[in-house]
């Protein structure tokens, strides 16, 4: 009963360390917008503080399943995935905002299908290329029936329209194909052919083609596609070094739209300046070391795909919110990944989390018996 898990301690005191941060940025940036639109500044705090502990919960159970136990439940699971995201998009179930068709509700609650349907991916990803491993570089074998069950959730997600996300499963699935052996030339024929889709998806719908304007020059028009952009320039400007200090933020003032989701990094920036934003590079580089390092040194392939797209699905995630929010990319609605307020991307993340540590258990009794 005194035994101790041998589970990597580093990684889960690195996400803890993120998390933290994510509530006190989280109430920093939104009460004041909470107090007026729900008459309690609290409001998102409480409920992000909730998230995260039922996402802490949710990481302590997985962390105690043996992941190999999940091979009989991975096909119903990218089924219902795909059953979610479909379901969001069909009107009187799912909830419209915004133009996009991305989320469904329950209760006082909403919850976006496509968090659960990237996690779906992974795990049929990883288990279908460990199965297939002598045979991974036949094309129809090893790439077209990934390719195809891939290829229908990135199709659900481009139809909600949801480019963003769609996108971050491109890369993800076209990583594990890579790492896994693919053949290079399957996958550079796909991408190749892919980029004139790419291309028209991004310029064909009006709000597509200004982000990308807003990006290339976003003074052009300052009061209106540029406004968000620049806001987050002026905030990182404010901030400096040493930040102007926890709540003493000026673009939570209604200056900044979606302070506290998407820009909650640029937040960040100016109430705790250029220290407190390395400190979450960071803390962001060493996760994906500790999670590359796990998925390197797991007992069985499935394992080490398992990890590294989980590793590599938060990794993205949180190095384009960050290219977002300092002008280095388009902007996208991508969340910054245990910081921005959400709870759905919050607790399939930790559960992500919980599934790493597993691996690493696994990793570390192997090597206990050798």
């Amino acid at each position: 009963m005194n035994r101790k898990i041998p589970f990597d301690y580093w990684l889960l005191v690195i996400v803890f360390a993120l998390v933290l941060t994510g509530i006190v940025i989280v109430y920093s940036s939104s009460s004041i917008l909470a107090s007026q639109n729900y008459n309690d500044s609290y409001f998102f705090l409480k409920r992000q503080a909730f998230y995260a502990t039922f996402g802490f919960l949710i990481l302590i159970g997985l962390l105690l399943v043996d992941y190999h136990h999940y091979f009989k439940i991975i096909y119903p699971f990218l089924f219902l995935s795909l059953i979610l995201v479909g379901a969001a998009m069909i009107p009187g179930i799912g909830h419209r905002v915004g133009g996009a068709s991305r989320w469904l509700g329950v209760g006082g609650f909403r919850f976006q299908p496509s968090e659960l349907a990237k996690y779906a991916l992974i795990f049929y990803l990883a288990y279908s290329l460990a199965k297939k491993e002598s045979s991974i570089r036949s094309f129809a074998v090893g790439f077209a029936p990934h390719l195809v069950v891939s290829g229908v959730f990135i199709l659900l997600l481009l139809a909600q329209p949801d480019f963003g996300t769609a996108i971050s499963v491109s890369f993800i699935v076209f990583l594990m194909l890579f790492a896994a052996g693919t053949r290079l030339s399957y996958i550079l024929s796909v991408l190749i052919i892919s980029l004139p889709l790419v291309g028209y998806g991004m310029m064909s719908a009006p709000y597509r083609r200004k982000r990308i304007l807003a990006f290339l020059n976003p003074w052009e028009d300052p009061g209106n596609t540029g406004f968000q952009i620049i806001q987050s320039f002026l905030a990182f400007y404010s901030g400096g070094i040493f930040g102007l200090g926890l709540g003493d933020g000026r673009q939570e003032l209604f200056y900044l739209p979606e302070a506290h989701t998407d820009f909650i990094f640029s937040v960040l920036g100016e109430e705790v300046g250029l220290i407190g934003v390395m400190g979450v590079l960071v803390l962001f580089i060493l996760f994906l070391y500790r999670g590359i390092r796990i998925a390197l040194k797991a007992p069985d392939l499935f394992g080490t795909y398992l990890a590294l797209g989980i590793t590599t699905l938060i990794g993205f995630q949180a190095i384009t919110n960050i290219g977002v929010v300092m002008g280095l990319l388009p902007t996208k609605g991508l969340a910054l990944p245990f910081l921005s307020y959400g709870g759905t991307s919050l607790i399939c993340n930790l559960a992500g989390i919980g599934i790493l540590l597993n691996i690493s258990v696994q990793q570390q009794e192997v090597s206990q018996r050798l």
